[in-house]
């Protein structure tokens, strides 16, 4: 029964889906951010671009 709790604490498979986890969080956040302001842009241009033909 003793041996357990050191068991749990020095389990280190649970620790590689936390990196794993924090990693995708990130490239998430950098993607989402990059498409709204390529989206935002775009948006512009393609308005200019409309007002311009008119």
């Amino acid at each position: 029964m003793i041996h357990f709790p050191n068991k749990l604490w020095s389990n280190e498979e649970g620790q590689d889906v936390a990196e794993y986890a924090v990693m995708l969080a990130v490239i998430l956040v950098i993607v989402v951010s990059t498409v709204k302001l390529i989206g935002s842009n775009a948006g512009n241009v393609f308005s200019q671009v409309g007002s311009t033909i008119q």
